[in-house]
């Protein structure tokens, strides 16, 4: 039974020396130190040695056992030891090859002189308003003087959602809820998308953003506005651009009048940009008519005002030099990485 014994305990690590994995010990632990492994059945035969063996091969058969779980658990520590050196290796990061340059992301050039315009009106006294994109009809038309027969109406008619509900074309609907709810001295600008029915060319959009002013105080005259455009357009274009104010019609204000600005393309020498022209109308604008006041429930003997709004797309077109309108709405990066 001793060589027996040794003969188990030579077997075991023999095998144990072969183990690559870590199931394959579990396998061998069971194999010989199992309820039905060999080392069990060998100790089974114990009843059949005399008085005197008992000790000797019981002593023997714990010495056996003791080797073989020892073996076995060495052997785990460096088939694991093992494993974890295989996974640093495959997911070793070599330090010595350059980083990735992570590219970052920045404003849009139609956020920037949107924010520019905020900055220079804040300066200037104004305050931020905001709208509804989707207005009423009252709001959108006639609370500016334009009765649903006008025939104004025909040029800036857009997406109706109901007989009454429709997609703003100007936010001078941001002006009518101001008024309405608060009472002179009023300073404001309102920016935001308007829609149009518009055919898409170099110059217009059927989408495309506003910014209009307003201002209600006892006063005002049309030198106001017509300084604070000068203000506004030399601080955005510098000191040498032109403006050009020409006589026009506009229901909501009287008088009124087209704002135009020196040709972004061509300098004012004329080109097919402008129409050869030299200018390109840049905004309207216009003192506001005692109408408009006084369906917002302002005094017009009293108070008076001046209104514009200008397109921030043909905005940020002179301020850029961009010729064609459509590149500022088709997300080329390209285009837009060179602001």
């Amino acid at each position: 039974m001793k060589e027996q014994l040794e003969k188990i305990e030579a077997l075991a690590k023999e095998e144990l020396n072969s183990c690559k994995e870590i199931k394959a010990l579990d396998d061998l632990r069971v194999k010989y130190l199992g309820k039905k492994g060999e080392l069990t059945a060998i100790l089974k035969q114990m009843g059949k040695l005399s008085a005197e063996e008992r000790p000797v091969i019981g002593q023997l058969a714990n010495k056996v056992r003791a080797d073989i779980e020892q073996a076995i658990t060495e052997k785990v520590a460096v088939l694991k030891a093992d494993a974890q050196a295989e996974k640093i290796k495959a997911e070793s990061i070599d330090i010595t090859l350059p980083g990735k340059k992570q590219s970052l992301g920045k404003l849009h050039p139609m956020t920037v002189v949107e924010n520019e315009i905020k900055d220079i009106f804040m300066g200037m006294g104004f305050n931020i308003a905001d709208g509804p994109e989707i207005d009423d009809d009252y709001h959108v038309f006639e609370a500016l003087n334009l009765p649903p027969d006008h025939p104004a109406r025909d040029t800036q008619d857009t997406f109706y959602i109901t007989d009454n509900i429709l997609l703003r074309t100007q936010t001078s609907s941001v002006q009518v809820h101001v008024m309405e709810t608060q009472k002179p001295p009023i300073r404001i600008i309102s920016p935001g998308r308007v829609y149009r029915s518009d055919a898409v060319d170099a110059t217009h959009s059927p989408l495309f953003h506003q910014i209009e002013g307003l201002v209600v105080d006892k006063g005002i005259t049309m030198s106001d506005l017509k300084g604070t455009l000068e203000m506004l357009m030399k601080k955005i274009y510098g000191n040498n651009c032109k403006l050009r104010f020409r006589p026009h019609h506009f229901p909501f204000t009287e008088p009124s009048c087209e704002v135009d600005i020196s040709c972004f393309n061509c300098g004012g020498k004329g080109c097919s940009m402008c129409k050869d022209e030299g200018y390109i109308e840049l905004l309207g604008a216009g003192m506001v008519h005692p109408k408009v006041l006084e369906g917002c429930g302002i005094d017009s003997n009293i108070y008076s005002g001046f209104a514009f709004g200008l397109g921030l797309e043909r905005m940020v077109m002179g301020r850029y030099d961009i010729n064609d309108l459509r590149l500022l709405y088709e997300n080329d990066l390209r285009f837009l990485e060179q602001f």
